[in-house]
């Protein structure tokens, strides 16, 4: 991968060996009610997971810190302008995949990851309704960061049935798993730098080389702990409501970090690989 710093096995050093103390939390409404704050309180949660996450010599390098949450369908079709989100189906589940991307840092390695995308989400009758660039600040991310900086994107997919149907649920959850393990592999042999952190129509994951501090102000773009967008009037940002997001804060060993890992289960808010095991176990 070309946003990878793992190194291959040499000497008494193999990256078979990397694992991890990792810092893991949730926050939920027991009635199942959506709110703007909720996602304030996970962010919070991670905070005080500093000391399960870590850095290296970089205090603004960090090992890793996401966040996991429902689609946040209303907040998106507030915020994607330029092609249309199809209708959830009288269940209410929604007819499209939206997923979190991570593409090679240079045009040209975009593109060709772009179509990579595009022919595999055809081969498995899906089609690509468009593209978005979720805001990211950077300027906070020390140089081991930067120098393994993808481009974060956003994708949205929609697959459809024999008959034409838009797919929804767990039939369209299926489908976008199929899409996002082939892209994958394909992308591996290819080396065309693609990786997924979610790409489903019930989740979505916000993450990055990023310590506890810095997942709010890089991702969400706001310099305290409150996702962007919370102060609600007339010509303010749009404002997630969801519950029961999930958080985590990372820490590895041994010091090299990827901006991806391929120990991914489907789900979960996987981050990224990080150096502090060397010396010890954050958190112990």
């Amino acid at each position: 991968m070309n946003f990878s710093a793992v190194p291959p096995a040499q000497g008494l050093y193999d990256p078979a060996f990397e694992h991890d103390s990792c810092g893991v939390a949730f926050v939920a409404d027991a009635k199942g009610r959506r709110s703007h704050q909720i996602i304030a309180h996970g962010l919070t949660a991670v905070h005080n997971m500093e000391h399960r996450g870590a850095a290296g010599a970089e205090v603004n390098s960090g090992d890793g810190a996401g966040i996991l949450f429902q689609v946040p369908d209303r907040f998106l079709r507030e915020v994607v302008v330029d092609f249309p989100l199809p209708d959830a189906d009288p269940d209410g589940q929604l007819a499209y995949a939206v997923g979190l991307v991570f593409l090679p840092a240079n045009d040209d390695g975009e593109a060709a990851a772009r179509d990579l995308i595009d022919e595999v989400v055809a081969q498995e009758q899906g089609q690509v309704l468009g593209w978005r660039q979720p805001p990211v600040d950077s300027s906070m991310l020390g140089p081991t960061a930067l120098g393994v900086l993808p481009r974060v994107r956003q994708i949205f997919l929609t697959f459809s049935d024999s008959a034409g149907n838009l797919r929804s649920g767990l039939p369209l959850e299926r489908m976008a798993f199929v899409a996002r393990k082939r892209i994958e592999r394909i992308s591996a042999e290819r080396d065309c730098g693609v990786y997924f952190p979610s790409l489903s129509s019930r989740t979505i994951v916000y993450k990055g080389m990023l310590t506890t501090d810095q997942l709010p102000a890089v991702v969400f773009r706001r310099p305290d702990r409150s996702a962007y967008g919370q102060r609600h009037r007339p010509g303010a940002q749009p404002v997630l409501h969801e519950h029961v997001p999930v958080v985590a804060a990372r820490a590895s060993v041994p010091d090299h970090r990827p901006q991806r890992r391929d120990q991914h289960h489907p789900g979960q808010p996987e981050l990224d690989a990080g150096p502090r095991g060397v010396a010890c176990h954050a958190g112990h």
